[in-house]
């Protein structure tokens, strides 16, 4: 007999349950958790279930499994998740992670392309923050990040923008970016971008569209990455 619809396996469910503690800062990033007995006992199901569940946050970069200490909740800046969501990579290939250059941050109105995936009315405040990243020293994607100002209040208040601003979100705000969708489109340099990337006019470059998403699915950040593909290339594993 097939499952009604909308049904979920027992170990879905414990996920989900999991996952809200993420959501809630009840368990935050770096954190051990109970044993797989501890939240069996807890949760009433068997310590199977539990496994499989923590085995599937385990598979989408939620926990981490550390042999001989136990299972944590994933910090952001663990090099394996920084390149879960950055998939430029050197022709010579050397895995590298890129440093950056915020150029600008400021407070507006998003515009039509911003507010619709972000989920935002016209008259709803962003943060937009222009950066310029580079392999070496040599500029490589000028970027563009709209956030929503009501889940990242006081992000004018810091000294510094890091390289890093996923983690920033984890530890600053309790966002914990889970997945991410891309787009891809080849686009000619603007002028703009051509300054800050060192490059003629016109010459080709790689855009990348990023919608990224919370633990619960809800958007919070747009990325516009625009890339000079000259030593780089896109690169990604298929399964």
């Amino acid at each position: 007999m097939e499952p009604a619809v909308g049904f979920k396996p027992l170990y879905a469910q414990v996920k989900d349950r999991l996952i809200r503690r993420l959501v809630d800062g009840t368990w935050p990033p770096g954190m051990a958790l109970p044993s797989e007995f501890e939240l069996a006992q807890e949760l009433k199901v068997s310590q199977g279930t539990v496994r499989k569940a923590l085995d599937a946050m385990t598979s989408e970069n939620l926990l981490v499994r550390r042999q001989g200490r136990g299972t944590f909740v994933t910090v952001p800046e663990e090099s394996r998740i920084l390149f879960q969501f950055f998939h430029l990579k050197p022709d010579s290939g050397t895995v590298t992670f890129p440093q950056s250059t915020v150029l600008k941050l400021s407070k507006t109105t998003p515009t039509a392309a911003e507010a619709e995936p972000l989920a935002l009315s016209r008259r709803a405040k962003v943060w937009r923050i222009e950066r310029v990243r580079s392999f070496a020293d040599a500029p490589i994607i000028v970027e563009t990040i709209t956030l929503p100002v009501t889940r990242f209040e006081g992000l004018d208040t810091l000294e510094t923008i890091p390289n890093n601003v996923y983690e920033l979100y984890s530890k600053r705000w309790g966002i914990t970016i889970a997945q991410s969708e891309e787009r891809l489109k080849a686009i000619s340099a603007s002028a703009r971008d051509a300054s800050h990337l060192k490059c003629p006019e016109g010459e080709p470059l790689l855009l990348i569209s990023r919608l990224a998403r919370d633990l619960e699915a809800q958007p919070v950040e747009l990325r516009w990455s625009r890339c000079l593909t000259r030593t780089v290339h896109y690169g990604v594993k298929l399964r």
